[in-house]
């Protein structure tokens, strides 16, 4: 097998693990955190950039590559990673939740999903086979099975409903994958339902897969009820394979995620807030529209050596974002990856050393958040 899964470690006062990931692009050391690129970049960033600030590992967005500029140019280009000039690893998303997020603009039956484009308004058809293929034609390292996730807050009877789908469309991606180059993962679904978490990771298994997504949490719930669900959830799965958390990036979320045994994250909350001029540092969130910062002339975290905080102050990324100058929100992006990417590095280190409960302590002091 191509893709494949090394645990190294298990902390020994929480279910945190270390492992590898080895890929034909390169080997992921886990737990890791995936900077998004939905249409094949990292919006604001230049790969050898993200290389040099540590990233393995990038995602991009299925739903949104077969809409533009479809697969098979991508395919003829020789593959995502030529196209978009990254030579490490990509994990591709089936597109399910973004054809799912178009709320009235699909129908959804046991075939797949009729769905408008966002773009233009014209109606397509997704069905497992079809997300499998177009995955296929773009090559990345890891891809996901196609998955039908219920939203926040769902009753039982819509929740098992989408379940049951999910299963079956899992089956029906497995038997259409065809790259052995190519790790194809399921998605435990469920909503927050013990009893369908567990149905759904049991009909899963049954199929069998080298990694599992856990889909449909951090979709509007309280965050509690998020880490409830996944400590019911991944003492479910396999301790052989990843564990992969979908769409989680806030610092409190990785650490938590990571003490209840998730080894893979992704989100475009760091991205996207950093383009709104909102940064992450040591002492908690700091939005550089803000007045106090107009002669303010430290760095943006004065404990970081990302790009941005060796060189230019608070002063000046702000006086950009006023200006509406693309380099501020370049700069601020540069930072919120760096520091996501820095924690995760820490994050490994106090794992590997048996001290995660007293940095998560420490962090979450120094952060706000207790």
């Amino acid at each position: 097998m191509a893709v494949r899964f090394e645990l190294i470690k298990e902390c020994r006062r929480s279910k945190a693990r270390l492992g590898r990931l080895h890929t034909p692009h390169g080997t992921i050391e886990t737990p890791v955190f995936m900077p998004v690129g939905t249409q094949a970049t990292v919006k604001g960033m230049m790969p050898e950039e993200l290389k040099e600030m540590g990233t393995e590992i990038i995602l991009s967005n299925t739903y949104h590559l077969y809409l533009r500029p479809g697969e098979d140019l991508i395919n003829e280009a020789g593959g995502l990673h030529k196209f978009m000039n990254w030579d490490r690893p990509i994990l591709t998303d089936s597109g399910g939740f973004q054809v799912f997020s178009l709320g009235p603009l699909r129908k959804v039956s046991e075939d797949g999903v009729t769905f408008k484009s966002h773009l233009d308004g014209s109606t397509h058809f997704m069905s497992p086979e079809r997300a499998t293929q177009i995955q296929m034609a773009l090559g990345a390292d890891i891809i996901m099975a196609f998955d039908e996730c219920a939203p926040y807050p769902s009753t039982w009877e819509y929740t098992e409903a989408a379940l049951q789908r999910t299963t079956q469309w899992a089956a029906r991606c497995k038997e259409a994958h065809g790259r052995e180059d190519q790790a194809l993962f399921g998605i435990v679904q469920g909503g927050m339902y013990k009893d369908l978490r567990e149905r759904s990771a049991k009909e899963l298994m049954d199929i069998g897969f080298p990694g599992y997504g856990i889909g449909g949490l951090s979709v509007g719930e309280p965050k509690p009820l998020m880490y409830e669900m996944l400590e019911y959830t991944i003492p479910l799965l396999p301790t052989d394979k990843p564990r992969y958390l979908m769409g989680v990036g806030s610092p409190d979320c990785l650490i938590e995620g990571v003490m209840r045994g998730v080894d893979m994250f992704d989100c475009v909350l760091p991205t996207r807030i950093a383009r709104n001029g909102t940064v992450m540092t040591s002492r908690g969130k700091l939005v550089i529209r803000n007045a106090e910062n107009t002669r303010d002339f430290r760095p943006l975290d004065e404990e970081c050596s990302c790009y941005a905080c060796r060189n230019y102050t608070r002063a000046y990324i702000r006086h950009l974002f006023k200006a509406e100058e693309i380099l501020g929100l370049r700069l601020t992006t540069i930072h919120n990856l760096y520091f996501l990417l820095t924690l995760m590095k820490k994050v490994r280190q106090a794992i590997a050393e048996d001290r995660l409960p007293e940095f998560r302590k420490e962090f979450f002091a120094d952060y706000g958040y207790e």
